[in-house]
């Protein structure tokens, strides 16, 4: 009886402590939670731009001991969701994130479309919102309304100015002639810098001799680019997502689109992009760019491709990862994982990260690219709103 009253006795306190270990365990960790396409349209720059840059940045977190938090180093647990390029499930993953994962911040979504859709919900749970692949206009607005959101890639305006301020001075040198096709996906990214960069086409003085706009679901691109063929402009600008950038240019090269400038948008800094296309795509105009030859970013490029298994693309890649050093950097400034602290030292600080060192203006990076161009075998950048490292562009002579 004894001996049985013992035994228990020993499995009682064993599991206690168990338990006691296991409770100092998951304090000693930071909960962080994601939630972005694995499925559905927007899947395959998700596999290139989103989850691998995330993984990388836990991976290094992890491997440097955790973050510093308060003098103590907390390592990183990852929760990851697919939202299947569903606003709807996005909305679902991140309430399931912060309600019952009760992660301790989050990585906003992948698009533009649904990052707006998600923002009220994580503003009202009181995270820090970080966005990265979301371009928009009304950002000053949106930010007085929801002041924990923090954008990085750009504004509608920016990338639009961008690629119309090229093509303007192309047009001004006599280089090209002032027809334009413009196309565009309809969905938040495609309508917003449609609506944005159309007035400027036009004040620039670009007749657009051929417009469209298509569903995110289309498969077919062979109508649009014959129809604009038939229009006989000397610049296409299409503002694209991953599927729509490969499918368009995939018939530009079957029909030998005869342009002088091609630009697609999201996607074309994939390395992927490159390998599909092969010599099609030199001279092949997109949006965003990095500096090539900034010895961070090649770093970058490397250790993802090491760790990961995946090459960044040449745009948004790095800008996820550089994010995520500003949550780390912040997180260490505020000295604890209140999230209010942690939202105000975003808003007040300054970080070194792999694009330079970041400081939020009203909530907003300013100074980013907004044009890049396959050249040699590399996505360079040729326009930003003020950064250092870009080439000039060059005309797109032909697709064979």
């Amino acid at each position: 009886m004894e001996r049985r009253t013992l035994l228990r006795t020993i499995a009682a306190a064993t599991l206690a402590s168990a338990m006691m270990v296991g409770g100092a365990y998951a304090q000693e960790t930071i909960k962080i939670g994601a939630s972005g396409p694995k499925t559905g349209p927007l899947a395959g720059g998700g596999a290139v731009t989103y989850w691998p840059a995330i993984q990388l940045w836990v991976h290094d977190v992890n491997g440097r001991g955790g973050i510093d938090v308060g003098g103590k180093k907390m390592k990183v647990e990852l929760i990851e969701y697919d939202d299947k390029t569903s606003n709807e499930e996005a909305i679902k993953n991140y309430q399931r994130l912060m309600t019952v994962d009760k992660v301790d911040f989050v990585i906003p979504p992948y698009g533009t479309g649904i990052n707006l859709a998600v923002a009220p919900l994580i503003a009202r749970n009181g995270y820090p919102h970080i966005a990265v692949t979301a371009v928009a206009d009304g950002l000053e607005e949106f930010v007085k309304r929801w002041p924990n959101t923090f954008w990085t890639l750009g504004t509608s305006q920016g990338m639009a100015n961008g690629i119309v301020d090229l093509l303007k001075k192309l047009k001004d040198d006599g280089t090209i002639n002032g027809k334009l096709a413009l196309v565009s996906v309809a969905d938040a990214f495609g309508i917003e810098m449609s609506k944005t960069a159309k007035p400027a086409f036009e004040a620039a003085g670009f007749e657009i001799v051929y417009e469209s706009s298509y569903p995110l679901t289309q498969q077919d691109f062979a109508p649009i680019i014959s129809a604009a063929k038939n229009a006989g402009p000397d610049s296409f600008v299409a503002f694209s997502y991953p599927g729509d950038t490969f499918g368009l240019t995939q018939q530009a090269t079957i029909a030998d689109l005869p342009v002088k400038a091609y630009y697609t948008g999201v996607a074309t800094a994939f390395p992927a992009f490159a390998g599909a296309n092969g010599a099609a795509a030199e001279g092949v105009l997109g949006i965003g760019g990095v500096n090539a030859d900034d010895p961070k970013i090649q770093d970058f490029i490397k250790r993802q491709k090491e760790v990961t298994g995946v090459e960044p693309d040449y745009w948004a890649s790095p800008v996820q990862y550089a994010s995520l050093e500003v949550l780390e950097q912040a997180i260490t400034a505020a000295g604890s994982l209140d999230k209010g602290a942690v939202i105000k030292a975003i808003g007040e600080g300054s970080f070194d990260t792999i694009m330079g060192s970041w400081k939020f203006e009203n909530n907003i990076i300013t100074k980013f690219w907004t044009v890049g161009q396959w050249q040699g075998g590399h996505f360079k950048g040729v326009a930003s709103t003020g950064l250092d490292g870009a080439v000039a562009p060059v005309l797109k002579k032909g697709w064979k």
